[in-house]
């Protein structure tokens, strides 16, 4: 028996080695990529392979954990006094395979796409940065104690901050950094204000003993730590950061931090839960609640933007809100004690954690390539882009599919799950009973939001005509840039298409929280969601070919076209097409009291008018809120405070003097 269990200690060594193996390449190409900077192509080349070696190593050993192992761990003195824990169970395995696989993706997409030659340096330490988010990610993912968890964080945290601020000659873009920062470090705040509270009643850094905590402490625990990872995970009003962050990165790592870096957010939130042990109705409806008032606000807010990055950034809150949604109903499924209803509600949650990584990564990388073609981000300066970029358009088209939630695509296979976790929860008591219809609701209600906002985006930007020559002669003739959004396009297809794989790798996830036991009749589920994605791949299938059909049939043949009813315009141009605001403008309307609109338009006067302009802006009202409650309060405390600030350094001295006594008598 002690031989067994000494081969078993040193087999979790061996695996989790891989894992650190992975971290070391990973960074070890961030810190080459300075080294090399005067060599611009070796510079780039040594950063792009290092973090996808790396991360294909990473990659496997997820997997591994995942469908060959239960739980590897490992640990290291810190200080000669505290411990690094880190573990690997199947919840982290299935993080780390997103992670790890859009890191990867994204690495190759970089290849192309960094290529300011006149700023070596940027590019060089935009590198270093980006193998820390992705070696930190990992880490955070697989954290076996407090302090190894909050020092992984950090690093997450400021090397994602430096990203941010890319292009730091940009005010805006300063503004944008800044703003991120304090989100990040005010979340970080709560959750270790959430670590204090465990230790006081445990007295140990481990997670494990949070299960001990009575229940009062347990709910002020969960209430802190979803305060804290929801502001990393960008859930309304705490998502005020993520739409300046975004459009502010270049797009890879806006692919990423969209991706998969707001997911640790999830994460944070899903683990705690299940350590914690807290089995109230209360944690589900908080967790619920605010998923359908972020996936509703989120993509509202989407529809009014006329900026493509900053768009896609709110479809993020969005279909975070679609995440918490569905691990809200698995959390009322735990307190109601309806299994199937916790089954399918972390795993659909858990799946939309994996599918959003992969389209929404998808997405922003086709914004990428646009703005690089046309350079502008700009909706209604553009359209006509698909008759150039067939690529780009036709992959873009895929993932606002996904996105949308309609099959074949992997968006509809998870929020399939969710549905049918609502459903099951409409026979349960009054409060669950009324969550259960609300989620329902909101799903069908972001859905068809969603849709509307991708269809303006598709309508306007890659088809019609060009407007204003930013689309006149755009070309994609960038192959590592295409090549990932291929490969992403296609894993939409293969997720919707075969989701029984996928299913069980998230099912493996909920089962190593030790919510649910024993097995569950979910094969049903798992059929009818791939009959349904198969049905409409049929139908898809069939309209190709009679599209294929067509074409061959009239090849050759003289095709006379004439012109459409002109409304009396013998001659229209791009500006009578439908632009951005003018597209979604009912639907903003509609919504008005949650998104206020200001318009300015002066008043057309005289014989000869001169030139004017019309401007239409939806306003956040959780950032304006947050700027008059919180922020200018708090920048007037800071401005009577100014005083203190004198200067000179004997006085500096003295403050630090006064501390430390004040700070010895709680010592």
């Amino acid at each position: 028996m002690g031989w067994f269990e000494s081969l078993s200690f040193k087999r979790e060594r061996v695996f989790m080695s891989l894992l650190f193996l992975a971290v070391i390449i990973i960074v070890s190409g961030g810190i080459l990529s300075p080294v090399f900077r005067k060599q611009f192509i070796l510079m780039k080349a040594a950063g792009v392979l290092s973090i996808s070696v790396g991360c294909l190593i990473g990659l496997g050993y997820a997997v591994n954990e995942l469908f060959h192992s239960g739980e590897s761990a490992v640990s290291f003195t810190y200080l000669n006094r505290f411990s690094l824990s880190f573990k690997t169970d199947g919840l982290s395995a299935f993080f780390l395979i997103a992670i790890f696989a859009v890191s990867m993706i994204a690495a190759i997409y970089s290849f192309q796409y960094m290529n300011n030659r006149e700023k070596p340096w940027k590019t060089a330490f935009s590198y270093l940065f980006f193998s820390l988010l992705v070696a930190s990610m990992a880490l955070v993912v697989t954290a076996g104690n407090m302090i190894s968890f909050m020092l992984s964080w950090e690093i997450m945290s400021l090397s994602s901050f430096f990203l941010v601020l890319y292009n730091y000659e940009s005010s805006d873009n300063r503004s944008a950094g800044y703003l991120y920062f304090i989100f990040s470090h005010v979340g970080a705040m709560f959750i270790l204000a959430a670590f204090g509270v465990m230790y006081s009643h445990t007295g140990s850094f481990d997670f494990t003993a949070a299960a001990t905590l009575p229940d009062r402490a347990k709910m002020i625990v969960f209430l802190l730590f979803f305060l804290g990872f929801g502001s990393k995970a960008g859930v309304f009003p705490f998502h005020v950061w993520l739409p300046h962050a975004h459009p502010a990165a270049p797009s890879h790592i806006s692919a990423v931090m969209s991706g998969v870096m707001i997911k640790t957010g999830i994460y944070g939130i899903v683990k705690m839960y299940a350590i914690l042990g807290l089995s109230s109705p209360m944690a589900g409806g908080i967790v619920c609640g605010a998923g359908m008032i972020s996936g509703i606000l989120g993509v509202v807010y989407a529809i009014g933007q006329h900026d493509l990055k900053r768009l896609l950034a709110y479809h993020s809150v969005e279909n975070i809100g679609i995440i918490l949604i569905g691990m809200g109903i698995g959390m009322i499924g735990v307190s109601s004690g309806n299994k199937i209803m916790t089954v399918l509600g972390f795993t659909g949650g858990l799946l939309h954690v994996l599918n959003h990584s992969i389209f929404k990564s998808l997405l922003f990388m086709g914004a990428g390539m646009v703005i690089r073609k046309t350079g502008t981000g700009a909706i209604s300066c553009l359209g006509g882009l698909l008759k150039k970029m067939k690529v780009t358009g036709i992959t873009f088209l895929v993932g606002s599919l996904a996105i949308c939630g309609l099959p074949p695509f992997n968006g509809f296979v998870s929020e399939f799950f969710i549905y049918m976790a609502g459903f099951k929860g409409v026979g349960l008591d009054k409060t669950s009973f009324i969550m259960s219809h609300l989620a329902i609701i909101s799903l069908a209600v972001i859905g068809g939001l969603a849709l509307a906002c991708f269809t303006k985006v598709m309508g306007i930007i890659f088809q019609g005509e060009p407007r204003h020559g930013f689309a006149d002669n755009p070309d994609e003739n960038e192959p590592m840039m295409l090549l990932p959004m291929v490969l992403l396009a296609g894993a939409c297809a293969l997720i919707g298409l075969f989701p029984k794989l996928f299913f069980i790798m998230a099912l493996k996830g909920v089962a190593s929280l030790g919510l649910v036991h024993g097995e569950m009749p979910i094969e049903p589920f798992i059929r009818m969601t791939g009959h349904i994605t198969l049905a409409a791949a049929i139908f898809i299938t069939v309209f190709l070919l009679l599209l294929a059909l067509r074409f061959f049939l009239y090849k050759g043949k003289p095709v006379a076209s004439f012109g459409t009813w002109d409304c009396g315009f013998t001659q229209p141009t791009p500006r009578m097409q439908y632009t951005g605001g003018s597209y979604g403008a009912s639907i903003i309307e509609f919504f008005e009291p949650v998104a206020p609109l200001s318009e300015d338009h002066p008043a057309v006067s005289g014989l000869f008018p001169q030139k004017t302009h019309y401007k239409r802006h939806i306003s956040d009202i959780a950032e304006v809120h947050l700027g008059t409650v919180i922020v200018k309060p708090v920048l007037a405390i800071f401005d009577k405070l100014r005083w203190i600030q004198h200067g000179d350094i004997h006085l500096y001295i003295a403050y630090i003097l006064l501390a430390i006594v004040v700070l010895l008598f709680f010592v």
